[in-house]
């Protein structure tokens, strides 16, 4: 059994934490006074232009194969990257990348949608949740009609990211509705100008999601991502990277945020002791630290998985998630409480966080739907308890 990371594993880590510290750390001030004046917390040019400082440091399509001019580096290693990104609030990933399914592109397909993706030229939103279908995806309802060359695209998504600015989206809908998801959802690139709409959905937090209206809007045949029919496969690719990713996410603002907590209360003095001396604090302290141990495990070994190609049933991704998202709701309270009555104040970044991590809990699978993957799994002996040593 090996612990530790490697070498090149730890030196990725600290040039990325390093760039989060001296780049990111210093735009929180702005970004919470912005948001307490109702304005955007940072403008899409100030993450282009973090995006190409960036990449003179090397980090540009860390998840891009290297034939498109990206790093191509595993799960692990991106783990270990989102983590570092997630200590702090601010919305900021690196560039060149595009989403893992259009890899999928044949390559006409890759001209006109994967290469822009990879370059910025062009934007892209993943389209699947529906009113009726979040959780249980296979129950979307819009649909994809044949006539002729074309396919007529009929219905509406939900919290699609992206959605707002997206310049196409990748839109699941059924094609053949006997199969459902079982052979009769399949994927559209469909091009914005092809005549669908977008309208904003206002959330608790500045995350940009948006509603997706599709009215008879005319897709090509050979905009097809995959094969015909099997769209549901792709959608399932996509969700469990998703799912590793809020994982790190959680570990990496709970980190932060304990730190946070443990600064504040060394500071805070109350009855002649800083409050650090206090039982009552020390074990949300020591609670909030091994809690965020056991979930950095179970996401780092959920990406091994990930990089072996052994999670087919999503089954580590889904336990990281689920220990993961609730493991960092339960830090942020504590550190909310810690700080008391400056934790709720706008002042702080804490109860941004709060309103931030609450999220995680529902989006790319609720912990209801987790905890029915996890025990279905077990339950059908899709996998066996104690199998992933």
């Amino acid at each position: 059994m090996q612990f530790e990371l490697n070498e090149e594993q730890r030196m990725v880590q600290r040039t990325v934490r390093e760039f989060v510290q001296k780049e990111l750390y210093p735009l929180e001030q702005d970004y919470l006074r912005n948001d307490r004046e109702g304005r955007p917390g940072i403008k899409e040019e100030q993450i282009r232009k973090l995006q190409l400082k960036a990449k003179e440091a090397g980090f540009w399509g860390i998840n891009t194969p290297e034939k498109y001019g990206g790093a191509d580096l595993d799960p692990i290693m991106t783990t270990i990257i989102n983590i570092e990104l997630a200590k702090t609030f601010i919305p900021f990933t690196f560039g060149g990348d595009a989403d893992n399914i259009l890899y999928n592109c044949n390559e006409e397909q890759k001209k006109k949608y994967l290469i822009p993706a990879i370059n910025g030229e062009k934007r892209a939103c993943f389209a699947l949740t529906e009113p009726g279908a979040g959780s249980d995806a296979r129950n979307i309802k819009t649909t994809a009609v044949k006539e002729g060359n074309e396919w007529v695209l009929n219905g509406e998504k939900v919290f699609i990211s992206r959605g707002l600015y997206a310049d196409f989206a990748m839109v699941f809908a059924v094609t053949e509705k006997e199969k459902g998801g079982k052979g009769g959802v399949t994927c559209f690139l469909v091009d914005r100008d092809m005549g669908w709409r977008s309208e904003q959905i206002q959330t608790m937090d500045d995350w940009a999601v948006a509603s997706l209206i599709f009215e008879h809007v005319r897709v090509p045949e050979e905009n097809i991502l995959g094969e015909l029919g099997h769209g549901f496969e792709l959608a399932l690719s996509w969700i469990t990277m998703g799912r590793i990713k809020i994982g790190a996410w959680s570990v990496g603002a709970a980190e932060r945020l304990l730190s946070m907590g443990i600064e504040y209360a060394n500071a805070r003095v109350a009855f002649g002791n800083a409050i650090s001396e206090y039982q009552a604090i020390q074990w949300m302290i020591a609670d909030s630290a091994v809690e965020i141990e056991a979930s950095k495990l179970l996401v780092l070994q959920a990406a091994y998985m990930a990089s072996k190609k052994r999670d087919a049933r999503r089954q580590y991704a889904s336990i990281a998630k689920l220990f993961g998202s609730n493991m960092v709701h339960t830090v942020v309270d504590r550190v909310l409480q810690i700080h008391g009555g400056m934790g709720v104040t706008k002042e702080l970044p804490i109860e941004r966080w709060y309103r931030t991590v609450r999220k995680y809990r529902v989006f790319e699978g609720t912990d209801e739907i987790l905890r029915r993957t996890i025990a279905q799994n077990l339950i059908k002996e899709h996998v066996k308890v104690g199998e992933s040593l």
